[in-house]
C-alpha cells in the first residue's frame, strides 16, 4: 500500500506531495524543506525550484516555532511570509512549510467592510495572539 512519510531527511520528491497540497488549497506560493535536505518552491501551479531553502524556513526549523515576518534576503525578500515547522510526535521539527502571508497585506476592513462580524472576529483573534 502506498504511503506518504516525512522525516528530517526527506528528499524533494518525498515532500513535494505535501507542498503541492498546501499550494493547491491556498493558491499561494509555497516553500517547503525537510530539516536536513533542501526542498521545493511552488508558484502558480508549478515547481519553480527543486533545491530550495530560504532564511525563514531555516529559522523556523532552528527555533521550532511559527514565524511571521518580512525576509530581508532570499526569493521572498520584502514580502510578508509565514512559516511553520512540521513536528514529529515528540515535538521535534522534521520539516518546515511556508507561504506568502497575504492576510498581512490585505486591509481587512475594506475587504470585509460589509461584514462587520467577520472583521471583529479576525481582530479579536489577532489580539489574542499577541
Amino acid at each position: 500500500m502506498p504511503a506518504l512519510r516525512l522525516s528530517a531527511d526527506s528528499e524533494t520528491d518525498e515532500i513535494l506531495p505535501f507542498a503541492k497540497m498546501v499550494h493547491e488549497l491556498l493558491s499561494l506560493p509555497v516553500t517547503m524543506r525537510s530539516k536536513n535536505k533542501k526542498g521545493v518552491r511552488l508558484e502558480k501551479g508549478k515547481v519553480v525550484d527543486e533545491d530550495y531553502t530560504g532564511p525563514v524556513l531555516e529559522e523556523a526549523l532552528i527555533k521550532n516555532c511559527v514565524i511571521q515576518t518580512i525576509p530581508d534576503r532570499g526569493a521572498y525578500k520584502g514580502i510578508p511570509v509565514v512559516v511553520a515547522p512540521i513536528q514529529d510526535s515528540e515535538g521535534n521539527p522534521v520539516a518546515a512549510v511556508g507561504i506568502v502571508d497575504v492576510v498581512c497585506t490585505i486591509d481587512l476592513a475594506s475587504v470585509f467592510g460589509s461584514y462587520p462580524q467577520i472583521v471583529r472576529q479576525v481582530e479579536e483573534k489577532k489580539e489574542k495572539k499577541f
